[in-house]
């Protein structure tokens, strides 16, 4: 059930390479790390995204599918029509 959980999470990501999402992510003893930057590449196990420069020391991070699983990163894609999230439903 949760390899099929995480197939689908996986699918729902590579529909949208190339487009700007939000990450918020939890970072430790209560702080959440918010992000922003474009969705790079998606990998068996892995998704990378290149954050903006402006706004971080990082160039890119990466964050497993079983992360948005279990709700450690929330994934919002950013659209003109609106965003939406990522979910593991």
């Amino acid at each position: 059930m949760a390899r099929n959980a995480l197939m689908d999470i996986k699918r729902s990501l590579e529909a949208h390479v190339g487009e700007k999402i939000m990450l918020r992510a939890d970072g430790g003893r209560r702080k959440t790390i918010e992000r922003t930057g474009v969705l790079e590449e998606t990998y068996p196990s892995v998704f990378i995204v290149k954050l903006d420069e402006e706004q971080n020391a990082f160039k890119r991070v990466s964050y497993s599918y079983a992360d948005v699983l279990t709700d450690s990163v929330q994934v919002t894609i950013c659209k003109e029509q609106g965003n939406f999230r990522i979910t593991h439903a």
